[in-house]
């Protein structure tokens, strides 16, 4: 393709991130973690999160998202805990070992832009970091 688009070569860039967190988090240990797993535990916040948000931010069904965090669950990543703001609720938070796994993509994350930032040099990569962080006003409906 000569000239792809814009969200393609997003993508690209993603699924490499993806690829090499990973790659890490399977290196550090931690092999009962899914693609799937880990990309419904991706969108936890630090409050605490529902599985009906979870669900709706991955786009798949209430159904897919819960089983997601019953493995999760099951796997000691994370934990379900009551919600202060509706008794009847309950919230996804991370579990001490899901904060572990999480440090470790934490610091692939921060190597990528280590690299990236050698690549492209440190003016070009801040402008790409400000075009995403403004391209996120009309594009992310979560931020």
């Amino acid at each position: 393709m000569a000239d792809p688009h814009p969200a393609l070569l997003m993508f690209i860039g993603a699924r490499y991130v993806e690829q090499r967190v990973s790659e890490a988090v399977l290196a550090a240990g931690y092999d009962d973690l899914t693609p799937a797993m880990a990309r419904a535990a991706a969108r936890l916040r630090d409050d605490g999160i529902r599985v009906t948000e979870i669900a709706e931010q991955a786009r798949i069904t209430k159904q897919s998202a819960s089983v997601l965090v019953d493995l999760l669950e099951r796997a000691s990543y994370v934990e379900r805990v009551p919600d202060p703001a509706d008794a009847r609720a309950r919230l996804v938070v991370l579990a001490p070992r899901g904060r572990e796994v999480q440090k470790v993509a934490r610091r692939v994350e921060r190597a990528i832009e280590r690299e990236w930032t050698r690549h492209l040099g440190a003016e070009r990569m801040a402008a790409f970091k400000a075009a995403l962080t403004d391209l996120r006003e009309i594009t992310d409906p979560y931020r």
